[in-house]
């Protein structure tokens, strides 16, 4: 009898000790897995979305003619609008390198213009039947997502690829006004009234793809004393007529 209560006991010790057992691993258990699920949601609630993959589209427009004074012009930006300005004139020795950065008025309408055509995705020959080489070729290229195509003319009736070759002109003309003032500002003072004429005919012919840019160059013009007089009012009288 004795013996038999001692085992019912030690049973009873037995059941108590492993059903705390079990309580005590449910109680740790749950607030892990409650604290897993919360991280694991936290994570995905700070992982960035994937964002969509950048332009990496180049444009390239290129003008030739060896007879003519700006012999050879190349203009090269990505989709920002930032790249250079190669130019070769008659008297230089070698190319020079100009930095590009398109205002966003000028990048709207050139990748506006470049959408417009459908370039890569179109097989249009812009030369037209008449024949001006005399006039010189331009040779337009775009590079996007491992594709490339180029285009070339001299003279094209397509109105959207004589727009975005006027404008490519636009281009060159001001960033090779911007470097003839600069050298003129340091060693040819006396050559800049000419310049500022340029720069007069230029705007009345709208021939320059932003005049809003050269604000911050016209105003120190208009100050710099190492200029002759004559430029200076010249470069104050153009300022005040874009800052209308």
């Amino acid at each position: 009898m004795i013996v038999r209560n001692t085992i019912l006991r030690a049973g009873v010790a037995a059941l108590l000790i492993l059903g705390a057992a079990i309580c005590a691993v449910a109680q740790n258990d749950g607030p892990q897995k409650q604290n897993r699920r919360a991280d694991e949601t936290a994570k995905e609630a700070t992982t960035p979305e994937k964002s969509a993959p950048a332009d990496d589209a180049v444009y390239t427009y290129e003008f030739s003619q060896p007879a003519f004074y700006v012999r050879h012009v190349k203009v090269r930006h990505d989709s920002q609008g930032r790249g250079e300005v190669t130019f070769e004139r008659q008297e230089d020795v070698e190319p020079v390198v100009e930095p590009l950065e398109l205002s966003e008025t000028s990048r709207a309408r050139i990748n506006g213009l470049w959408e417009a055509l459908r370039f890569l995705d179109s097989t249009a020959s812009y030369q037209a039947e008449r024949d001006y080489s005399h006039l010189g070729t331009v040779r337009l290229t775009m590079t996007r997502g491992g594709r490339t195509r180029e285009a070339e003319f001299n003279w094209t009736t397509d109105q959207n690829a004589k727009a975005l070759a006027d404008e490519y002109r636009r281009v060159h003309n001001q960033v090779l006004f911007v470097f003839d003032v600069a050298l003129a500002r340091q060693v040819q003072p006396l050559s800049s009234p000419k310049l500022m004429d340029r720069l007069d005919k230029y705007l009345r012919l709208n021939e320059l793809t932003d005049p809003q840019q050269l604000v911050p160059l016209l105003r120190e013009l208009s100050n710099d004393e190492r200029l002759p007089l004559m430029t200076r009012n010249h470069a104050g009288r153009i300022l005040k007529k874009l800052e209308k």
